[in-house]
């Protein structure tokens, strides 16, 4: 399976369990890999037979946008879910950072890595 990857789509969020994430917000990063088979779009040279990455990227800007949720985990299984609702996409793995969490300590970043796929 070939790789279609994203890196550091930002967006701003109210998701987090405390008040003060939902009230102020912060910025969420995404990072995706996307599995597809690529062949019959290089061999074309055809963007229809292959993932518009562009869609794919404001599609996923919107959901971190979107409803906020209280955990990363369900923000990245949506996130997933709409990358999979393109047809040529098989698979994908989603990674939701979040820098500015509310953590009492130094620290760089928060992550949450899913893979998930076509069933």
């Amino acid at each position: 399976m070939d790789r279609v990857a994203l890196r550091g789509l930002k967006a701003r969020g109210h998701h987090g369990v405390f008040p003060k994430e939902r009230e102020e917000g912060q910025t969420f990063i995404v990072d995706l890999v996307l599995g597809l088979d690529t062949r019959p779009a290089a061999a074309d040279d055809d963007l229809a037979k292959t993932v518009h990455y562009g869609i794919v990227a404001e599609e996923v800007v919107a959901v971190v946008e979107g409803e906020p949720v209280n955990l990363i985990e369900t923000l990245a299984e949506r996130i997933a879910q709409v990358c999979l609702k393109h047809g040529g996409v098989h698979e994908v793995e989603v990674c939701v950072h979040k820098p500015d969490a509310p953590i009492t300590v130094p620290f760089d970043d928060v992550t949450v890595t899913i893979t998930r796929s076509r069933v």
